[in-house]
């Protein structure tokens, strides 16, 4: 399991664009630590869980090939 730790001012938008470099990143990330959905900002030290990112594939792939997972 990965984990990430907050520092002072992190937001779940920059933490989800600094792990998989995509804002939307955020909802998977927010899903996984539910606990702190209502955190708008972070204080320092935080450990959250950061589920697996999923990164799509061009659409000229076959079906197979057209999702990776990345740990």
């Amino acid at each position: 399991m990965r984990t990430y730790r907050t520092i002072q001012g992190d937001t779940w938008d920059g933490i989800a664009f600094s792990l998989a470099a995509s804002e939307s990143f955020m909802v998977p990330l927010m899903e996984a630590n539910a606990d702190y959905a209502e955190t708008v900002m972070f204080p320092a030290g935080v450990e959250l869980v950061v589920p697996n990112i999923l990164i799509p594939a061009a659409s000229t792939l076959p079906p197979w090939r057209q999702e990776e997972e990345v740990e």
